[in-house]
């Protein structure tokens, strides 16, 4: 029993791999053209007899995959032949940070630092084009990939009678690793839209995700790896802004220009500053609008590059909302996350005391120092001033946050933080909160077990009963058998003002399970069914929320898969809700009612291989005291290789006691790719809700590695009166100078 405990607390000492690789130190200058006719690839060896993943996780594959790779004092080599029977690849377009699902690719994953936990992720496709991310917390979830991660590399790919073949170049500027080291564990992956296929060069079951990190094998320099020199790159941009907002009181054209710096200097081989003066993020691509039907805010991926590398050092705490059988779309995942003692879109972002609204607010600087610094501590310092806009009534903030993290057995880690939020202006110390923590974050070796058990504790001027937040989580996972068992409780007198908190003072409790079973049969790959319960309790009350019910999964040979939830739905109204979602022009749900009621969700995603794809989420039934049917998703067509046009949509028709209602956001997106450099996105959004047109165009020239001129045009109407209300044109020029 004792070791039971021990191994579920702390995990084994060794991680799943096969075999190793020599990684040869040979010197010579290499044309990146993807027809590998250097004499430095016949001397590297061979990495092949790639196996199944999907349909079968057993097995070799169909058409194999040839690795090889080399270094230099520089660079990292890397070439894949993948052998096809056909030309036909599914190349979705030329934008770069493609997701892998739906096309034809290869994905290469380092280990830098030999953990399982943290990594760095390279892939391409026939046609060359690029992506790359950042692996947390042992990529053993969709959610541990931070695709916006963006740095200097290059690869070009070639088309061959017999196979398509990748040739890439990895500065080790771009990598951080531990000076000195010869031991990185890798992995590589294939998507192989003719034969069906996706496979790995190393052995995986299919309950686990491809990416992980727990299945790799170790790869070997020939020589130890040296820091080659400074590591400091510069990147100033110049930016010009012309706008207009026709709702002022006396609405006038205004011109802006700014100029700003950021920078990134490499101290130590593991550990990076990001320093950042005056930015400006307005090319940063819009948040999809959704209609949010609960009563809590939802939380929105970081997109600016100043706050991504090594982001799980500072936003990884607190609990997250995980569903072990939510089927891998492809998509980012929206309101994932519970609670977090730190959130870094709140920085840049302040109340507009005349609108009631959020707004941009201005960062006037920003310094992030992060990494790892011996073989087992990692660390995170990061400090951002913000300014004072007393025409919005938006009071300067300075956000400080200090973490460390310290990897315990072979996976896992305990991590502290401390937040600091004060007003630099004020003249007495009310004007601060902070948040201070500690966690123990489970990986097991062969991902069976995966948890965190987290205590966090809010300090303020004046002292709230319970000033603290705690948890559990724990995931249990094999090819048959899942199950998982969290729980929260944030105190009533707990207060993270930098954090993500949408709701407090509540008791959270979330158990599911369920089985797979894996048939021999042509048309469906895997069934799994299981229960899932969620329920809020608050002190005084009871239970406040529930949502409890079956579900059925089904997942088919050709990669489509239909997710049906059944549940019973309890609420109780702490306050007046506008359940309606009329923006507050029709009668609210009054506070102090209690509602019991039934509905049917699915989510239902199509082969993302054809021209035409559908991701379609339905839910019908009751709702309150009412019923609503609700339709979201999004209807893809693909013109490859230049582009996609999505109907993105959210239709939501309620009937309540106190009213009706249609509420919906739909829109198209356009995407042209025209190069592997020039890049055309257009969003159209119509929300219903606050009568509302969104229009946003986004143009991107890619000049140089890393290096960008944007030209953004955004337009919003006021539906009711078809008449603008605000207008703006925004240019930016971006630099990377390598010094």
């Amino acid at each position: 029993m004792i070791r039971f405990l021990f191994l579920l607390l702390f995990g084994g000492s060794f991680a799943f791999g096969q075999g190793g690789y020599e990684v040869k130190y040979i010197n010579q200058t290499i044309n990146i053209d993807g027809k590998l006719d250097e004499e430095a690839w016949q001397k590297a060896e061979v990495l092949k007899n790639f196996r199944q993943y999907f349909p079968s996780d057993s097995g070799l594959a169909v058409n194999d995959t040839e690795i090889r790779m080399f270094y230099d004092d520089k660079n990292l080599y890397i070439s894949a032949k993948m052998y096809s029977k056909a030309k036909n690849y599914i190349i979705p377009s030329l934008r770069r940070d493609f997701r892998a699902g739906g096309n034809d690719n290869i994905t290469f994953c380092f280990d830098t630092f030999a953990d399982h936990t943290n990594g760095f992720m390279f892939g391409t496709n026939p046609y060359g084009v690029m992506r790359e991310g950042l692996m947390f917390n042992a990529a053993s979830d969709n959610s541990f990939l931070n695709i916006f991660w963006d740095n200097k590399w290059k690869s070009n790919s070639y088309i061959a009678d017999d196979a398509w073949i990748s040739e890439s170049v990895i500065p080790f500027s771009t990598l951080r690793f531990k000076e000195g080291s010869q031991l990185w564990f890798f992995k590589a992956y294939r998507f192989d839209t003719q034969t069906n296929e996706q496979t790995s060069l190393v052995k995986m079951p299919q309950n686990q995700i491809i990416m992980s990190l727990g299945y790799t094998i170790p790869i070997k320099f020939e020589r130890p790896l040296r820091k080659n020199g400074a590591n400091v790159a510069l990147i100033p941009y110049i930016a010009s802004k012309v706008s207009k907002d026709f709702e002022a009181k006396d609405p006038a054209t205004i011109y802006k220009s700014g100029i700003g710096l950021d920078a990134k200097i490499g101290v130590t081989s593991g550990l990076n500053l990001d320093l950042t003066i005056n930015p400006d993020f307005s090319n940063v691509e819009a948040d999809r609008q959704v209609v949010n039907l609960t009563r809590f805010d939802v939380n929105l991926p970081e997109q600016r590059q100043f706050f991504i590398e090594n982001s799980d050092l500072f936003t990884g705490f607190g609990s997250l909302i995980t569903n072990p059988f939510l089927p891998p779309t492809g998509t980012l995942i929206v309101g994932n996350q519970l609670y977090s003692p730190f959130f870094s879109r709140n920085i840049g972002i302040g109340l507009d005391t005349s609108t009631g609204v959020n707004v941009q607010s201005r960062i006037n600087y920003g310094a992030r120092l992060s990494g790892k610094i011996g073989d087992t501590w990692r660390v995170g310092i990061l400090n951002s001033q913000t300014a004072e806009d007393e025409e919005k009534g938006i009071e300067a903030e300075n956000f400080t946050v200090f973490a460390l993290q310290k990897r315990v057995f072979q996976r896992s880690n305990i991590a502290a933080i401390f937040v600091n939020k004060f007003d630099p202006n004020s003249e007495s110390v009310s004007g601060f909160n902070r948040v201070g923590g500690l966690e123990y974050n489970l990986q097991s070796t062969n991902n069976k077990w995966i948890g965190k058990l987290f205590y966090h504790h809010s300090f303020d001027r004046i002292q709230q009963e319970n000033p603290f937040a705690t948890g559990l989580l724990l995931n249990y996972n094999t090819r048959k058998f899942i199950a998982k068992w969290s729980h929260d409780y944030l105190g009533k007198g707990f207060n993270a003002e930098a954090g993500f908190v949408p709701r407090g003072n509540f008791f959270h409790f979330n158990p599911t399970f369920g089985f797979n079973f894996f048939p021999k049969s042509k048309v469906l790959n895997r069934y799994s069914f299981g229960l899932n319960y969620d329920q809020y309790e608050s002190k005084g009350i009871g239970v406040t929320d529930r949502k409890a019910g079956p579900f059925v999964l089904l997942v088919f040979q050709n990669t489509t898969r239909l997710l049906t939830t059944f549940s019973q739905n309890y609420t109780y109204l702490f306050k007046d809700f506008d359940a309606l979602r009329s923006n507050n022009k029709m009668p609210r749900l009054l506070a102090g009612n209690r509602y019991k009621y039934y509905t049917i969700d699915a989510n239902f995603v199509t082969d993302q291989r054809k021209t035409i794809a559908l991701n379609f989420n339905p839910l019908l039934g009751q709702y309150y005291d009412g019923r609503i049917i609700s339709m979201s998703g999004n209807l893809n067509y693909r013109f490859q290789p230049y582009g996609l046009v999505a109907l993105n949509y959210s239709y939501n028709d309620i009937k309540l006691s106190t009213g009706n209602n249609k509420v919906y956001v739909i829109g198209p997106n356009i995407d042209f790719t025209m190069s592997k450099k020039l890049f055309w996105t257009n969003y159209v959004q119509y929300n219903s809700q606050f009568k509302n047109l969104n229009v946003n165009s986004r143009l991107q020239w890619r000049f140089a590695p890393v290096s960008d001129f944007f030209l953004v045009y955004s337009d919003n109407y006021n539906s009711e009166i078809w008449l603008p209300k605000n207008r703006a044109l925004f240019a930016k020029l971006t630099y990377w100078l390598s010094l």
